[in-house]
């Protein structure tokens, strides 16, 4: 899949509902304050980053993926204040508690060394980290990350909750709390009823949001 591909399917049918459902769980939990800044690693084509961006309304926000080809792609589709750059996220290129805030949405299923991804976004974060994963126990699992999975999701490590809340294990980390979300496959009248009545803590959810208060 291309990024042009990648951002079309948040931007219609299925695929949009799902990204705004993703983003709201992930606003819920960054709590972000007035005048914080944030790194989204991994940030592929931008989406979040711009959505996170948009609805904060914080000038604070810059995107960093390893993948150059992406990372021009989410600068031009994202002109204006919001920063990208090329970055490992296993080596990121910043000083010890450069921003407030660290997120990461399901870039870390693609990543060979996830542990200390995780440990360089606590180290560089001051105040939250926030990470979002592929659940391996859900209905999703069942129809795209078997046998390797399929389409975008092959190569993908699907985590349980608890491998999820053991990627924080022995970090300077306190209040780890995990949620999901979209808890039935697609975007039809019983999934939406399904996300509405069932909790987001709940660990159902295809989509595994980990967040972490940094000490």
């Amino acid at each position: 899949m291309n990024p042009e591909q990648y951002d079309r399917w948040y931007e219609q049918g299925p695929g949009q509902w799902i990204g705004q459902r993703e983003l709201s769980l992930l606003l819920s939990m960054l709590q972000i304050r007035p005048g914080e800044s944030l790194l989204d690693v991994g940030c592929g084509t931008g989406y979040f980053t711009r959505g996170l961006a948009h609805a904060t309304r914080t000038q604070q926000v810059l995107g960093v993926d390893i993948n150059p080809v992406w990372v021009d792609f989410a600068r031009r589709r994202d002109p204006g204040v919001t920063l990208y750059g090329v970055a490992d996220g296993q080596a990121l290129p910043f000083a010890t508690d450069s921003f407030d805030l660290a997120v990461s949405i399901t870039a870390l299923c693609f990543v060979h060394d996830e542990r200390l991804a995780v440990e360089e976004m606590v180290r560089v974060a001051r105040r939250r980290v926030v990470i979002g994963l592929l659940n391996r126990y859900s209905l999703h699992w069942f129809r795209k990350g078997r046998h390797g999975g399929s389409g975008a999701y092959r190569g993908a490590h699907w985590h349980s909750a608890k491998e999820a809340r053991n990627l924080f294990s022995g970090l300077p980390v306190h209040n780890v709390r995990l949620r999901t979300a979209i808890h039935v496959p697609g975007s039809g009248w019983f999934a939406r009823a399904a996300e509405r009545l069932l909790p987001p803590q709940l660990h159902t959810g295809a989509f595994i949001l980990l967040a972490a208060d940094v000490n």
